[in-house]
């Protein structure tokens, strides 16, 4: 490991939900739920506010309506988050040509390799500069974590939350693990967990006083020597630039078991299509079609097949997965179902494939929003998406507040507005249609919204 905490971790702060408090002044300071809003749908970020009443993300929707009633839920508008998650990028390869992005809103950064900082004083340097120019820049806020690698860097930020800056220094490691859960070890999840807690072991001192030999008999001998090493504060991985991608897929939860065979294969080559349109935007292709089905009991199953050579061919995707769906018994109901693709390459072998006769598959075109239901089957509010962006012939700028009955209500306001005023309005409404989300941040020059002070860091003397 080195003797500088020159590695550094950026989580930004609730990201869905602070991306739409900061969209839309009405929520401000308001507990925000952003998820899948279905009878089945999970929370994928809850706001500080929502929070205190104990909602937090990969818990049921339904569980989180319950311990916060009066929350603002929304549909997350994951384009709007990945123009956010770019220009935050932007500003971290500004610092080091590797930047290791985990997520939208998380990353390491090596800032020793792109002489941004080389001790504690510059690091720290860096680090605040980066927080005040991701305000500058989105109007959102980030924690930052800066360590001597990318376990403890990542420790760090989590105790910087909210919109903190932590620097852990070289030789204070040991210290600081021994007290903390062995859950914040990379690699102990749930059932490691579970494993090491049935053996007495609950804290990181306590994985070291047991000693390696305990632990390689404990867990085996890889997970063993690793957990112990990083119990230690041992930890060399380095940061990677480029993470390669290993698979493409694509899922559906539907909000009532789906019981009908043909409806079943429907959605498989729905899904089969979704996923060659991902991967074709990629520029991949692959061997591997896996299909998996998570059936009426919960019981998930997968099944794959891999063909001669890679291919982008929806027609050869469908009808593999049509195969693969022939091996499983879906009589009792469906309630999730998903296609992938993996062995990539960025290459096809059409030739090679007798699966599919005569041209390269056409795509159809592709059904709005993506519901989880047949065309006709969907009301017609689904259009009004709770959340998502509206404008209006007169009132201008808005978003969803809810629809049903033959109704939508849009509140009307800006990132730069006062909290604006609500409105009701027919669904079929001519003067009301769906609009693109609006810039966080004002920005005057420039597509990319990064003025050039904002991207400058000291170096080496």
């Amino acid at each position: 490991m080195r003797n500088a905490p020159t590695i550094l971790h950026l989580d930004m702060d609730a990201f869905f939900a602070s991306a739409e408090q900061a969209s839309k002044p009405s929520l401000r300071g308001k507990a925000v739920v952003v998820g899948g809003l279905g009878p089945r749908g999970v929370v994928a970020t809850a706001s500080y506010e929502a929070r205190v009443f104990g909602v937090h993300s990969a818990m049921p929707m339904a569980q989180a309506r319950r311990l916060a009633p009066n929350a603002a839920y929304l549909v997350p508008r994951f384009g709007f988050y990945r123009s956010i998650s770019e220009q935050v990028m932007a500003l971290l390869r500004a610092l080091s040509p590797l930047v290791e992005p985990l997520s939208l809103d998380e990353a390491f950064v090596d800032l020793e390799a792109g002489g941004a900082a080389w001790d504690e004083g510059s690091a720290r340097l860096v680090g605040e500069k980066l927080r005040a120019d991701i305000r500058a820049v989105t109007a959102l806020t980030g924690s930052v974590g800066l360590a001597a690698s990318k376990m403890l860097a990542k420790i760090a930020s989590e105790q910087a939350k909210p919109d903190g800056l932590v620097v852990i220094d070289p030789g204070t490691e040991r210290e600081l693990l021994g007290p903390m859960s062995v859950r914040i070890l990379p690699g102990v999840g749930p059932a490691t967990g579970d494993h090491l807690r049935r053996a007495g072991i609950h804290t990181v001192e306590e994985i070291v006083e047991a000693g390696e030999d305990e632990l390689v008999r404990l867990l085996g001998k890889a997970h063993g020597h690793g957990l112990y090493a990083m119990a230690l504060a041992h930890d060399e991985r380095p940061v990677v630039a480029e993470r390669e991608t290993k698979s493409v897929s694509v899922e559906d939860t539907y909000d009532v078991d789906i019981h009908d065979r043909l409806r079943v294969g429907m959605e498989v080559q729905r899904l089969a299509d979704r996923c060659v349109r991902r991967l074709r935007g990629a520029g991949l292709s692959g061997r591997t079609i896996v299909l998996k089905v998570r059936r009426y009991d919960f019981s998930t199953l997968t099944r794959s097949e891999t063909l001669r050579g890679p291919t982008d061919d929806p027609a050869v995707v469908r009808e593999a997965a049509a195969r693969l769906l022939e091996s499983v018994d879906t009589t009792g109901g469906v309630r999730l179902l998903g296609v992938g693709v993996s062995g990539l390459a960025d290459y096809t072998q059409e030739d090679l494939f007798a699966q599919a006769a005569g041209d390269l598959g056409e795509l159809p075109e592709e059904e709005p929003g993506e519901v989880a239901a047949e065309k006709d089957e969907a009301p017609v509010e689904r259009r009004w998406v709770a959340g998502h962006d509206v404008t209006h012939a007169e009132f201008g700028h808005g978003w969803v507040q809810g629809s049903g009955l033959g109704r939508v209500t849009v509140r009307f306001e800006t990132p730069d507005s006062e909290p604006g005023r609500v409105r009701t309005f027919r669904v079929d409404d001519a003067s009301l249609a769906v609009a693109e989300p609006l810039p966080l941040v004002a920005v005057e020059g420039g597509a990319s919204g990064l003025r050039p002070d904002l991207v400058s860091h000291p170096h080496h003397p």
